[in-house]
C-alpha cells in the first residue's frame, strides 16, 4: 500500500531483481496509481501487476509504505504519527484477508509497526518496522570515513534521533566523544538528502527489497527490524530495531546482544521515547 517516492521504487526494484512474479499495488490517487502501473508495464519484464486489493489475500509479503511525509504543518513525530494513523487503519482492515508478512515503512515507522501490531492482531513476528538497515548502512559510512572497521556495523533502537549505534561489535575502542559524534552523524544524515531532492529514495529502497528477499528466500539471516518488544533488552510496550533472525515467516527470533554501558544508556533512552509516543496511540 502506497506507490509514492519510496513504495513505487521498492516496486520497481522487487520487479526488476526477478524477486516478483506477482505485484499488487495500490495508491490513494488513482491517476499516480494509474501512471506507476503503466511505468511498470513498460519496463517490458515479465510480472503480473494488479491493483486489486483482494488479490492481496494470497500476498506472501505486504510493504505498508503509505502516509504523509514532514511538512511545515507537521513539526514532530507525534504529529506525523497521528496524521497518519488513519492510513494505517485502512492497512489494517486489509491485513484480515492478509497471511504473509507486512513489512511497515511509513514514519515513524517504529511506532506505526507497534500500532498496526497491537491492532490488527497479528503475531508480532509477521510485523517488521524498517529502518536499522539504512541506519547501519550510514554507521558503516561514517566508521569508514574515520579509518575505523565498518565490519558488523550495526544500529539498534528507533529511526530516528534515538538510534542506537553499536560500537562494541564493530570498533569497540572509539571514544565516547567520537560516539556522540558519530551518532550526531547519523541523526542528520538524511538532511542533506531532503534539502536537495525532497526525501531519500534509493538508500531506503535498496534495503527495503533486500529485507523482502530475506522473507521470500527464508535466508535466515539477522538483521535489525522493528518489532514491538516483550521484555527483550528490559523493554516492552514499544517497538523498536533489534537484531533478528529474518526468513519465512518475518523475524523468526530475537537476538539478545550484550551492551556496553554507553549503548545501554541510549537504548533505555529509545524505549523511553518510544514507550510515551506508544503509549497515546488508540490501542
Amino acid at each position: 500500500m502506497g506507490a509514492g517516492r519510496i513504495g513505487g521504487e521498492v516496486a520497481f526494484l522487487a520487479v526488476a531483481t526477478g524477486l516478483v512474479d506477482e505485484l499488487v499495488i495500490h495508491d490513494a490517487v488513482a491517476p499516480f496509481l494509474h501512471a506507476q502501473v503503466l511505468d511498470l508495464q513498460h519496463t517490458g519484464l515479465d510480472v503480473m501487476i494488479t491493483t486489486d486489493l483482494r488479490e492481496a489475500a494470497s500476498a506472501e509479503i505486504g510493504v505498508f509504505a503509505a502516509g504523509s511525509p514532514r511538512n511545515p504543518n507537521i513539526r514532530s513525530r507525534a504529529d506525523l504519527l497521528r496524521a497518519n494513523l488513519p492510513v494505517a487503519d485502512d492497512c489494517i482492515t486489509e491485513l484480515a484477508r492478509f497471511p504473509g508478512v507486512l513489512v511497515s515503512i511509513t514514519n515513524p515507522s517504529d511506532a506505526n509497526a507497534y500500532y498496526i501490531t497491537r491492532k490488527s492482531g497479528l503475531d508480532r513476528s509477521r510485523v517488521m518496522g524498517f529502518g536499522g538497515q539504512l541506519d547501519s548502512a550510514r554507521f558503516g559510512i561514517a566508521l569508514k570515513s574515520r579509518g575505523l572497521t565498518e565490519n558488523h556495523a550495526t544500529v539498534l533502537g528507533e529511526h530516528g534521533d534515538h538510534q542506537v549505534p553499536i560500537f562494541s561489535r564493530s570498533a569497540p575502542g572509539t571514544s565516547e566523544p567520537v560516539r556522540e559524534e558519530i551518532l550526531h552523524e547519523l541523526q542528520n544524515a538524511s538532511m542533506p538528502v531532503m534539502q536537495g531532492k525532497g526525501g531519500t529514495v534509493f538508500g531506503p529502497a535498496v534495503h527495503i527489497v533486500n529485507l523482502l528477499r530475506a522473507v521470500a528466500e527464508d535466508q535466515r539471516v539477522v538483521l535489525p527490524v522493528s518489532v514491538a518488544l516483550e521484555g527483550e533488552y528490559g523493554l516492552e510496550g514499544c517497538s523498536l530495531a533489534v537484531p533478528c533472525e529474518v526468513g519465512t515467516g518475518g523475524a523468526r527470533r530475537v537476538e539478545e546482544w550484550k551492551l556496553d554501558p554507553w549503548e545501554r544508556k541510549k537504548m533505555d533512552e529509545a524505549g523511553a521515547y518510544e514507550r510515551a509516543l506508544c503509549a497515546g496511540l488508540p490501542l
